[in-house]
């Protein structure tokens, strides 16, 4: 099976670059990388979520033909859940699994101050207090000026999505929170049971909004038992009416 991966606002597929050494052989890991970035850095930046959806759904359809999965961290949940609705509105295989990682339910996610066109100083400086950026990177104006553009649009997109109102998806979600992470708290991780008809479990774990770098091994050793127990039912894609 593979076990697609969607990076947060500003990262790219190096983001889930260490992932394959928790995960076992019968789990491929296939990291995204959004346009605008490493070996996309020619192609135009996505300022919406659909529209950076959109930048990868016709691209990733030849890998689809085995049973798959979804894993997003942040606005990386937000493209890989409007990448689970299009497969479903367009009747076509989906995931068997939609993992949702440090992330409000679409449906609650409400911004009340908006940080992706603060001045390059006051942006700068909400990105170290978000500690999702390395501080060399912050400290590196040469590779900040590289970064910028692609990170205040991704925030953009993520700060701007509006829930579109529609079927819940047929398969299952498991959502993670990080405990101590206040921009999404355990409500709006549970809040994600909304979106689906198939089964919904909720989990925090330590950390904050970054949980998924900090607790890495205990993060992916979850999902691939969640992965291998569906492997050994059986179960594979979901099936569409």
């Amino acid at each position: 099976m593979r076990l697609f991966c969607f990076p947060y606002a500003g990262g790219t597929a190096a983001v889930f670059r260490n992932w394959s050494q928790y995960l076992p052989i019968e789990i491929e890991l296939c990291a995204i990388q959004y346009a605008g970035r490493g070996s996309r850095l020619a192609e135009p930046l996505g300022e919406d979520v659909v529209e950076v959806m959109n930048g990868i759904y016709q691209d990733l359809q030849p890998f689809l033909k085995k049973p798959f999965a979804f894993f997003g961290h942040s606005m990386g949940a937000l493209v890989s859940y409007e990448f689970a609705r299009r497969l479903q509105r367009e009747q076509q295989p989906g995931p068997f699994q939609l993992f949702v990682s440090g992330c409000s339910a679409p449906h609650v996610r409400l911004f009340e101050e908006l940080t992706y066109n603060l001045p390059e100083a006051e942006f700068i400086a909400e990105l170290r207090r978000l500690q999702g950026t390395p501080e060399e990177v912050l400290d590196n104006v040469e590779l900040m000026q590289l970064m910028m553009p692609i990170i205040r649009a991704d925030f953009k997109a993520s700060q701007t999505y509006k829930y579109n109102p529609g079927p819940p998806l047929e398969c299952p979600i498991r959502a993670f929170g990080g405990l101590k992470d206040e921009m999404v708290p355990r409500e709006k991780v549970e809040a994600w049971s909304e979106h689906t008809r198939g089964s919904f479990r909720a989990q925090m774990l330590p950390g904050d909004h970054f949980f998924i770098n900090t607790s890495q091994s205990l993060l992916t050793r979850i999902i691939a038992q969640e992965l291998i127990m569906h492997l050994n039912k059986g179960t594979g894609r979901v099936q569409h009416a």
